[in-house]
């Protein structure tokens, strides 16, 4: 009879813990919904209270929810820090990469930024926003070599995109590329073809 007994137990140890889980996730669930409508009110802080309220440092999911309303309520160092739990727990995860950036700007902290941007490329060297943002924050910086790699990416996998036209012409014209930046900025005017960025451009070279 010992193995029947010990067969039952088992049993119910797995239907608690099947009941346990359920609840959770109903928990987890309901703490969502709230939060959802507390932000469409603007009621951050209520949002914010109903997923902490449910916190696991192992959800991926719960961290994500935090970082995000962290930032809409203007908690920018509370954003960073659970998109970087976030990160930890899913270190490939774009979104949460894509995400950290919006507080770090906000606060001013461009190196974190273009950090992670580099390691959004790193995943997917292709990601047209990451790089069309890496080749922005280099130009800002005026170091145009750096720009230009990134933004010639840019144009080769969107060839008629106008923000990447744009600033590559602009980066080809810093570079002393005046015959490519011409082109670039006369491929810009069949977008736009009064915009004042490209008319100026051209107006320079002349």
């Amino acid at each position: 009879m010992k193995p029947i007994t010990k067969i039952t137990s088992l049993f119910f140890v797995l239907l608690f813990l099947t009941g346990s889980s359920a609840f959770a996730q109903s928990a987890v669930q309901s703490a969502f919904t709230k939060s959802y409508t507390s932000e469409k009110s603007g009621k951050y802080s209520d949002a914010i209270k109903e997923v902490a309220a449910i916190y696991d440092e192992k959800s991926y999911e719960i961290n994500l929810r935090l970082a995000y309303l962290n930032y809409e309520a203007g908690l920018f160092t509370e954003s960073m820090s659970y998109y970087q739990r976030a990160m930890n727990l899913m270190p490939y995860s774009i979104e949460a990469k894509f995400g950290y950036v919006l507080p770090a700007a906000a606060a001013g902290n461009w190196d974190a930024v273009l950090n992670q941007y580099l390691e959004i490329t790193k995943i997917d060297p292709q990601n047209t926003k990451a790089n069309y943002r890496i080749g922005s924050i280099y130009y800002g910086r005026k170091d145009y070599s750096k720009a230009f790699e990134y933004l010639e990416k840019v144009v080769n996998l969107y060839p008629f995109d106008y923000d990447g036209l744009l600033l590559y012409a602009w980066c080809n014209l810093q570079l002393g590329k005046v015959n490519e930046a011409k082109v670039l900025f006369n491929k810009t005017l069949l977008l736009a073809p009064d915009d004042k960025s490209a008319l100026e451009g051209l107006k320079s070279i002349k």
